[in-house]
């Protein structure tokens, strides 16, 4: 296959699958524009950005140096934000609702439970929103009852206490205080979620939940339409087609790759097929009952010749199932496994302590480091996978899979089939 053999990519094709992300894709060019003249300055390299020609889906064009040898790569945004936006426009209530519906979807299914027995950090970032909404909740009521309390008393002192029809009426107007005080704390904690968080998160486990595990009917028709844009770019004179699924795109992107595939869209003398999975969440998914699609697409994928297939993610990502072997973990790993390598982006070698120190707490931006600059690079380098004149398959060749990955059979449902 042309994917496992030595070979300089002058020309590659880029598509970065983002998680559950509301935001207009120009943040990850901002990102890629910013992080990418960092780490060139760092390694030695150069970077140069420009507009993409054309039209089509969203995206830049990348130029790298790497001494004498210069690569083109074109990126390309497979965009899913639109739907996210959809299933973010919930009323409070509706949210709170959802919250009971997650929490059963997991509870109930018994997944919450298997996840805790990978990684603590991903169950935590999980059970954050269910808390903090809930101390919303209460303090909310919190408000309810002492403005009613506090109306109810007023009314006493005006009126004697006399069961008057004034002083019922004071009495509802209290209530209904009581009540807009309530709605006041929710609204407010409600404006201020750019700095909790606690109603993203909610939204983006209730997204997985509300299926079980399956993708609804508008992700899979979006997915099909991200499948033929990388089948195209299969026919291209280029050396290197490299798919990037971070967050949740990484296991959108397992299922894309695998309906790809199974097709026989991936010509066999065409670009080397590369999978760079960032940060995977692939657990939260591949856990829950009725996510047959994703199992068997994991099972598939991982004893497929057609592609090289690299999942990096670190200790220090607490939003990430670090080290965990996706296929492995999901119950559904073959004698013939092959993919995919696990390997470490090992945050606390590869940033100074200094840069570490002033992340470490910040979890959302760890769970982006992937896509950053590392002030003491190892062999993962974002920027050279990306834009360097190194294939995937070439510069890990011989890696050995990191010594801590996890890879015991964890799930409790483990059917590739409805």
């Amino acid at each position: 296959m042309s994917s496992m053999s030595q070979q300089q990519v002058a020309r590659r094709r880029v598509f970065y699958v983002p998680g559950y992300d509301p935001i207009h894709p120009r943040r990850y060019r901002e990102l890629y524009r910013k992080e990418s003249a960092e780490q060139a300055a760092i390694s030695g390299y150069d970077i140069a950005l420009r507009p993409k020609s054309g039209g089509g889906a969203y995206g830049w064009q990348v130029e790298g140096r790497f001494g004498e040898q210069i690569t083109t790569a074109d990126v390309e945004v497979l965009i899913w934000s639109d739907i996210v936006r959809d299933s973010m426009s919930n009323s409070i209530p509706a949210t709170y609702q959802q919250l009971a519906q997650t929490a059963w979807a997991y509870i109930g299914s018994g997944a919450l439970w298997r996840l805790m027995r990978l990684r603590k950090g991903p169950v935590i970032a999980a059970l954050y929103p269910v808390a903090f909404l809930l101390v919303q909740l209460a303090l909310a009521c919190a408000a309810a009852y002492g403005v009613t309390r506090l109306g109810g008393e007023a009314a006493i002192w005006a009126t004697g206490g006399a069961h008057t029809a004034g002083f019922a009426a004071l009495i509802l107007v209290a209530a209904a205080l009581g009540g807009a005080a309530s709605v006041m704390v929710l609204r407010w904690f409600r404006a201020q979620d750019s700095r909790f968080f606690a109603y993203y998160l909610m939204h983006d486990y209730a997204f997985s939940a509300k299926w079980q595990g399956a993708n609804p009917p508008a992700l899979e028709a979006r997915m099909t339409e991200f499948g033929d844009s990388i089948a195209a770019a299969l026919n291209d004179p280029v050396d290197e087609v490299l798919v990037v699924g971070h967050s949740s795109g990484a296991h959108l992107a397992v299922s894309v790759l695998a309906d790809l595939i199974r097709a026989g869209r991936v010509p066999v003398a065409g670009p080397a097929l590369a999978f760079l999975s960032l940060g995977q969440v692939v657990p939260m998914m591949s856990f829950l009952p009725q996510a047959h699609r994703l199992r068997a697409d994991l099972q598939f994928l991982s004893e497929s010749e057609a592609l090289t297939w690299v999942d990096v993610t670190a200790p220090g990502d607490g939003c990430a199932f670090a080290l965990c072997d996706p296929v492995a973990v999901s119950g559904v790993a073959q004698p013939g496994k092959r993919w995919p390598l696990v390997l470490s982006a090992a945050f606390t070698q590869t940033l100074s302590a200094e840069r570490w120190k002033a992340l470490r707490w910040r979890f959302f931006r760890l769970h982006f480091q992937y896509l950053c600059a590392f002030d003491r690079p190892g062999d993962y380098d974002y920027f050279a996978i990306t834009a360097g004149p190194v294939s995937l398959a070439d510069r890990y060749r011989g890696r050995a899979p990191s010594k801590s990955r996890i890879d015991k059979a964890v799930s409790g449902h483990v059917t590739v089939a409805p």
